[in-house]
């Protein structure tokens, strides 16, 4: 059995790729590896890899994470600028007992000690939007303002699962902000005996509750992905409404170990790349948890 799900539209011609590569025999770290380059090469997509949007100060800072199931060893990147491959650099990093999460300068110094192309990560589009809303730069800031988290999990074969994200953070976020993405347990976490997830929206929220942990522990305990992913949201969306607060921006993926994909958000509408066994296509949740339905890209018209 191989399975893939992966976050937003965006995602889907990379999971194509990636759940061919799985359908051949490939590795899950493969799948993920290519799904997510597909998505951090494209500089259409504002919130991943090249022509991410800049924080307050210009600069493109990109984070990755890469987790291994089988070991529970992960590598990622936080802070990072002017390298291609985020994802590349945080794969190349996990199995490190130690120095496997590197920040800033010493993550780009890695990068070229595997070999991993550098390059500008800003594109003229980026760099326009960043100049016209340098007034604007004290306003709240806000997930899904141009900022959307490609994360992937998948399923071989020979039973590997693996997790990886990559993004450019909060558009116009302070210099040196990190969030959820590259931090185990909150933005992704995988165990290839009970399954794996994945968060995206605002990071300081998804923190607050360990989501991707606290859905693999629920699925540890028998729940499947589709209903872990309700359950963990639930929760942290009761405290925050507890505390006054309005239930923010989180969209949350799963998959177990016998191939089965789960989602759930706070949204109206959150679209995921996804499939099993012979089959990828595009689905979405809402925020109703009404039962995950299948779509098109025309539907999906104007979503990420």
């Amino acid at each position: 059995m191989h399975a893939l799900i992966g976050t937003w539209k965006m995602c889907l011609s990379g999971a194509k790729e990636g759940f061919g590569l799985l359908a051949a025999g490939s590795s899950a770290a493969d799948a993920v590896e290519r799904t997510i380059v597909r998505v951090e090469d494209e500089p259409g997509y504002t919130s991943v890899g090249y022509g991410g949007l800049p924080d307050s100060d210009g600069h493109v800072m990109l984070d990755a994470a890469f987790m291994d199931g089988g070991s529970l060893r992960m590598g990622g990147v936080m802070s990072v600028e002017n390298v291609r491959n985020p994802i590349r650099l945080a794969r190349a990093l996990c199995g490190r007992e130690t120095n496997c999460l590197l920040a800033g300068r010493g993550a780009e110094q890695a990068a070229v000690s595997f070999g991993l192309p550098l390059r500008d990560m800003r594109t003229e589009y980026a760099m326009d939007k960043w100049k016209a809303a340098v007034p604007e730069k004290h306003e709240r800031l806000s997930a899904y303002r141009g900022h959307d988290t490609v994360c992937v999990l998948a399923l071989d074969d020979a039973g590997g699962m693996v997790a990886g994200t990559s993004t450019s953070g909060l558009f116009m976020k302070a210099p040196g902000r990190v969030g959820d993405s590259p931090v185990i347990g909150s933005g992704f976490y995988c165990d290839a005996r009970y399954g794996a997830a994945a968060a995206t929206g605002l990071g300081e929220d998804i923190m607050r509750g360990c989501l991707s942990y606290e859905i693999v522990s629920l699925m540890r305990r028998g729940a499947a992905p589709k209903e872990a992913c309700e359950e963990a949201l639930r929760g942290l969306v009761a405290r925050k409404l507890q505390l006054g607060e309005d239930e923010g921006s989180i969209s949350l993926i799963a998959l177990s170990p016998d191939g089965r994909f789960g989602a759930a958000t706070t949204l109206s509408v959150f679209p995921f790349a996804a499939g099993a066994a012979d089959e990828i296509a595009l689905y979405a949740a809402d925020g109703r948890c009404s039962p995950l339905r299948r779509v098109t890209e025309q539907e999906m018209e104007g979503e990420p």
